[in-house]
């Protein structure tokens, strides 16, 4: 996607917004929205699509560590943006997810789940003990926005898969425990953080430029809870240590639900405000596929808690989202291939003085 820079320059490796997995995670959930919709193609297309945007990414990301470790370590230690490095947990997960779910390579699912969670401890203590450490702190205003639920997403994000590689794994009672942990573990961060981000809402002073697209994971991360709970009560039918929390696990799983539903209207309200009334200008980000994660992932967590609960009444919602789903997707690729357009030409523009 682009090449080291002469110096002097401004570097595209060197500055690279780490939460730029996002990509593959909006691009993943996407896939899957439309395979659970009966969508013929279009999901693998999705599929073989995001496994080159995932091998890209890691590649600049392996050229940063070379070549730009000071700046990496920069923003992994940072309040606001190191906790963004987690979409490469969600980012893998949800990959694993596609290849359990539209493909008979299961090994690759296998090998993701584990490099995912590998991946976890290592960015999620580091981050943690960085922030601890690190001084001096910055005001909660500057340092807290919906990219701290990025903890829930990616710690959710091992539950889903490891439901679905429990089996070929050889160690299913083990992996469904370990993904019940990761569903309560997930379900308590979120409750610590968004206390915070309501507390930054509510008490102080909100710009609307701040109000970034990172915030609808607000919902999306109650969306890809409720998703890991419907996966642990599907697999509760034929595993007896998830028997005994099934209702427990059902009972939650709804809660996660209905509050991840109470968010979208509120999140489309002060989008507006934001952009209608404030007069915010519509820009290509790639915190733009923050917005888009989170539509995909409730159009999927809907779908399968509606079978897994026997709710089928709710299965009207995801057959309207799963459009939204896709034109938020399509708008954002669409503005990201058009920006790297320029950013190609602008790039080359010296070569020709």
């Amino acid at each position: 996607m682009t090449s080291l820079p002469h110096e002097g320059k401004p570097s595209f490796v060197e500055d690279f917004f780490p939460g730029y997995f996002a990509l593959v995670m909006a691009t993943g959930i996407v896939s899957l929205a439309m395979h659970l919709e009966g969508f013929p193609i279009f999901p693998e297309v999705l599929l073989w699509l995001n496994l080159i945007f995932y091998v890209v990414l890691w590649g600049i990301t392996i050229l940063r560590i070379a070549f730009f470790k000071s700046a990496l370590i920069s923003d992994l230690t940072h309040h606001a943006r190191g906790v963004t490095f987690l979409t490469m947990v969600a980012g893998t997960g949800v990959l694993g997810v596609q290849f359990a779910n539209l493909t008979s390579l299961i090994a690759v699912a296998d090998g993701l789940w584990i490099f995912s969670v590998l991946l976890w401890l290592i960015l999620i203590y580091t981050f943690f003990s960085a922030v601890t450490i690190t001084e001096p702190k910055p005001s909660l205003d500057v340092a807290i926005n919906g990219s701290w639920l990025l903890v829930t997403v990616s710690t959710e994000s091992l539950s889903v898969l490891g439901t679905l590689v429990a089996s070929s794994l050889t160690a299913e009672t083990p992996i469904l425990f370990e993904s019940l942990c990761f569903y309560l573990l997930g379900a308590m961060f979120y409750i610590l953080f968004i206390a915070l981000i309501l507390y930054r809402w509510i008490f102080l002073r909100m710009e609307p430029a701040k109000l970034t697209p990172p915030y609808w994971i607000n919902m999306g991360a109650l969306a890809i809870t409720t998703l890991a709970g419907a996966r642990l009560l599907i697999c509760s039918q034929s595993v007896e240590m998830l028997h005994d929390f099934h209702n427990f696990i059902a009972g939650f799983t709804l809660f996660f639900w209905v509050t991840g539903t109470w968010w979208i209207p509120l999140l489309l309200i002060v989008g507006c405000w934001r952009h209608a009334v404030e007069r915010v200008p519509l820009a290509y980000d790639p915190q733009y596929w923050s917005l888009v994660f989170p539509i995909g992932m409730y159009t999927v967590a809907t779908s399968t808690l509606a079978n897994a609960a026997r709710m089928h009444f709710l299965l009207f919602i995801p057959h309207i989202t799963v459009y939204f789903a896709m034109l938020a997707w399509l708008i954002t690729f669409s503005a990201m291939l058009f920006k790297l357009v320029r950013f190609s030409f602008s790039a080359r523009a010296p070569l020709h003085q």
